[in-house]
């Protein structure tokens, strides 16, 4: 029984016989819509690198926050993730604390969002109560604000310690109600966006920021040329940058004259401009202490205005690890 084709297989035959090739050898080009929304996404390294860099903001804000208000304070980090503007301020919630900060030079401005459970708590501690949380419902006061400042501060600082890198300066501007918040930036711009998890001793809430796409633009080319020339170091390589640091680091010197036996008639009848005469000569060389660890002997000198110290010879057990 012969086939009867239909119209698409008809007119596959006629493109087949004018092109003089199957179809199926053509290429075939696989086109998918486009979403804006999806360009300029943080590579899966670039994001490794930044949860890294805001661990550390967390840990340094745990201890900030917690020595200043004197209590138990835990901040950890949640997510980092590249949004729009428009999608961060959906997950605020409805009576939020917002604020900006200046971003300068960029020109640019921050958000910080702090959730009041963790708010009232605060501006109750530092009114010197126990940390009692407020209504929820409420937004918070003109002087609560100026009172909760200081801590939006402490935040704007350990950014700035985090973002040196770029050089960026944090400045905390004012608190701002949503409808001045949605301004602040065009609803489709690309923002880094962090949540943390603020725990205090008896609540819990979220701090979100929002960093625009001029700062956190630079904040990644960063860390991608910082990935590219990264590699891994040799251990005399590691022996180098170590002393190097340790160059650099200042230890507290002690010259002094220890094991001194005096009797305790001549301490009891201590008085102002009272010497003492010790069992030693005066040629006997002082101890170096660097630390408290015995460097070397040395004899107390004067170089101009200064006290000085001229060494005699090194402590035994230091001279043979430095000749093995």
């Amino acid at each position: 029984m012969d086939k009867v084709l239909n119209q698409e297989e008809i007119d596959a035959m006629v493109r087949i016989a004018r092109g003089g090739q199957s179809a199926a050898s053509q290429p075939t080009q696989v086109v998918r819509p486009w979403d804006i929304r999806q360009a300029g996404q943080i590579g899966s390294e670039q994001m490794r690198a930044i949860n890294q860099l805001h661990e550390v903001f967390a840990r340094n804000l745990t201890n900030s926050v917690g020595a200043y208000l004197g209590i138990a304070f835990d901040c950890s980090l949640v997510s980092a993730e590249h949004l729009t503007y428009q999608e961060f301020l959906q997950r605020l919630p409805e009576t939020p604390y917002a604020a900006f900060c200046d971003l300068l030079p960029a020109g640019a401005s921050a958000v910080l969002q702090l959730d009041l459970a963790v708010a009232f708590p605060v501006i109750d501690l530092l009114l010197g109560g126990e940390g009692k949380g407020g209504d929820l419902g409420r937004q918070i006061t003109e002087i609560e604000e100026q009172i909760l400042e200081s801590i939006m501060r402490i935040i704007c600082r350990e950014l700035q310690v985090t973002w040196q890198a770029i050089a960026l300066e944090f400045k905390f501007g004012e608190r701002q109600t949503v409808a001045h918040a949605e301004r602040l930036m065009a609803p489709e711009e690309k923002n880094l966006c962090l949540s943390l998890e603020v725990k205090m001793e008896e609540t819990r809430g979220t701090l979100n920021l929002a960093f625009p796409a001029v700062v956190s633009n630079a904040l990644l080319r960063k860390i991608s040329a910082d990935l590219s020339y990264q590699r891994p170091r040799g251990p005399i390589e590691a022996r180098r940058t170590l002393e190097k640091r340790l160059l650099e680091a200042s230890f507290d010197v002690e010259l002094s004259t220890p094991h001194l036996p005096l009797f305790l008639q001549d301490l009891a009848g201590l008085t102002p401009e009272t010497v003492l005469t010790f069992p030693r000569s005066p040629f006997a060389p002082a101890a170096m202490l660097v630390d408290g660890v015995h460097l070397c002997t040395a004899m107390p000198v004067r170089v101009n205005e200064r006290r000085g110290a001229r060494v005699i010879a090194w402590e035994s057990q230091l001279a043979q690890a430095g000749k093995s």
